[in-house]
């Protein structure tokens, strides 16, 4: 008899658990999952981005949505092996739906499914050209006043938007608009991106001189084209313009600079969107089918109101228009904020020659570069991962796989060493007067940002500079701002700063806040809060969603959608989101499970 290995018996519960779907015994397929059981489900099956968090919640998914998907063919993914450590079996699976092809990761406790992630590879008869169907290019033959590829693409760019509506408009020309832009040019989603400044990658360019990715270059690549062997480990943010301006470029974007999208209605009968843009000082108007607001999370700056501020005779800036620190030499600056942009402009400040104070008012969770990257990241992405044959689609379905409800569990360890590895780092942070924290359970960065999007400063330096005074420290509950005077920032235990610039390094609004201001307040309460999973930690009340709310999913508001996150989330989760565009411009049935509820508005 041949010897079971971890993948012939995988295999075999994948066949059982085929047949127990293809057979609708869904009470059989459900009773294949383990007490503790999550299947986090990226499209495939529920036309959203859910997790299902229990037998129950499993049972329930499979009664709503097993006839219309009808899955078939579950199988260890070809030229993979599983494997087993710790009691825990994992294999990376295939399987088709009715209408897509799916890929995903399972992982087995005492023959049952703990963790199921399933997503939506690509659609069948709507397949990216690509490989073997990659399109030829260039005309080989003859014929009389044939156009060439750059008079077909000018066409283009003439009639869409003006002859031609686009199916899908993108509020935002980031990094999440344009890796979104990507997607849908290659399902063939006639797609604008508008933006507002004069050219792509500005929304890097025009930020404060020193700042710069802070995430390592293996974990930013784009969709399609990834970063050169030579590109820098952290990229420089004129760099990182540059290169979005590129992609914009060889991607074949339809990509509107100068562009300011002024209101937007949805006629719910005609089933499409009336939205008023101004390009080039011109007014358009635009009717898509589909309305993506990838405006990103750092998008609408957050500017606190203090008492005195229109009596302050030195400049204001949040720190979104900070321009760096030329003019400032001599002069003395105080940042309030003590996150990731006021670290970032306090030592470019230091650097430049200013008195430069930051303002702690709540504590701050702070992890070494190098530290997180070794620690942290190494395992997915780094160099070592790439020679391991880690590629960046595998680690990102790798993190996809963990879902939100146990992650904190696999984070908690890895701060622990990190706290650890840094000790004199902390206590000598700590003794400079800065409040630390590692997060409401430990968990660290990855959770703050999951959480809330803030709160955090990955360390290249600046953390010296608090440590040895060069950059000064108020802290406390004494910093917290009573109100600014003539000539400096005033506080509530008495004391005062003297002032020729205040930086607000206060962070950024809810998403939401754009759809307030480009749609409406009433369907900005409709859809409810953008980000966040419902931990009920700080600055993410509950109840508990299980996933980021409303972000590359279907909302409350027909047609409405929001993209964005990092440079990993906007490459990862922009597929399911262009996959979900396509399906609806061919007509392919989407029955949304669960669609996002509203607990909270912004």
């Amino acid at each position: 008899m041949l010897e079971k290995t971890p993948t012939t018996r995988v295999q075999a519960f994948l066949d059982r658990f085929d047949k127990a779907l293809e057979t609708g015994k869904i009470d059989e397929a459900a009773g294949m999952f383990a007490d503790e059981c999550y299947w986090r489900d990226l499209v495939a099956f529920t036309w959203n981005i859910r997790t299902m968090e229990s037998r129950g919640e499993v049972r329930d998914m499979l009664e709503a949505q097993l006839k219309s998907t009808k899955p078939t063919g579950w199988q260890v993914a070809e030229g993979e092996e599983a494997t087993e450590a710790d009691g825990v079996t994992e294999a990376w699976i295939t399987f088709e739906t009715q209408v897509a092809r799916g890929y995903g990761h399972i992982r087995l406790k005492d023959g049952l499914i703990w963790t199921l992630l399933t997503t939506m590879a690509e659609l069948k008869g709507h397949e990216e050209k690509a490989g073997f169907t990659r399109p030829l290019g260039a005309k080989h033959g003859h014929g009389k006043d044939r156009k060439t590829w750059k008079e077909e693409r000018d066409d283009e760019m003439a009639e869409l938007g003006v002859s031609r509506q686009p199916y899908c408009l993108i509020i935002g020309g980031g990094q999440g608009g344009i890796a979104l832009g990507a997607r849908l040019r290659q399902l063939g989603v006639p797609t604008i991106i508008v933006e507002k400044n004069a050219r792509a990658g500005d929304s890097w360019r025009k930020r404060y001189k020193s700042l710069c990715l802070h995430d390592p270059v293996w974990y930013d690549h784009l969709p399609y084209i990834d970063f050169p062997k030579n590109w820098p480990v952290f990229a420089p943010k004129d760099k990182i313009g540059d290169w979005l301006e590129m992609y914009t470029k060889v991607m074949e974007l339809n990509y509107w600079p100068s562009t300011t999208a002024r209101k937007a209605s949805y006629d719910e009968k005609a089933g499409e969107w009336t939205v008023i843009v101004e390009r080039d000082g011109k007014e358009i108007t635009l009717r898509p089918k589909q309305l993506v607001l990838a405006t990103g999370m750092s998008g609408k700056a957050n500017m606190p109101k203090f008492k005195g501020q229109d009596v302050f005779k030195g400049e204001q800036q949040h720190s979104s228009q900070h321009p760096g620190p030329d003019r400032y030499r001599g002069k003395k600056v105080v940042v309030i904020g003590s996150n990731n942009s006021a670290h970032d402009i306090c030592a470019a400040l230091w650097e430049g020659g200013a008195d430069v104070t930051m303002v702690q008012r709540s504590s701050t969770h702070i992890v070494k570069s190098n530290t997180l990257m070794d620690i942290g990241l190494a395992a997915l992405y780094s160099e070592q991962a790439v020679e391991n044959g880690m590629t960046t689609r595998k680690a990102d379905l790798v993190f996809a796989s963990l879902p939100y409800k146990i992650l904190h569990e696999f984070q908690i360890p890895l701060y622990e060493q990190m706290r650890e590895r840094d000790k004199d780092f902390y206590d000598a942070l700590e003794k400079a007067g800065f409040m630390h924290d590692w997060g409401d359970d430990g968990s660290g960065l990855f959770m703050k940002y999951l959480r809330r999007g803030s709160g955090y400063y990955i360390d290249v330096g600046a953390c010296d500079l608090v440590i040895d005074g060069s950059i000064k420290l108020k802290s406390g509950k004494g910093a917290a701002v009573q109100e600014l005077t003539e000539t400096g920032v005033k506080f509530v235990d008495g004391t005062e700063l003297p002032a020729d610039l205040v930086v607000y390094a206060t962070g950024y609004g809810s998403m939401n806040g754009w759809a307030a201001d480009l749609i409406s307040q009433e369907v900005a309460d409709k859809v409810g809060k953008v980000w966040g999973l419902g931990s009920a930690t700080t600055k993410d009340p509950g109840p508990w969603e299980g996933e980021q709310r409303n972000m590359w999913k279907p909302t409350q508001q027909e047609a409405l959608w929001f993209h964005g996150g990092n440079l990993h989330q906007s490459r990862h989760y922009s597929q399911y989101l262009a996959l979900q565009m396509k399906a609806r411009m061919e007509g392919i049935p989407t029955p949304v499970y669960r669609l996002q509820e509203v607990h909270h508005r912004a």
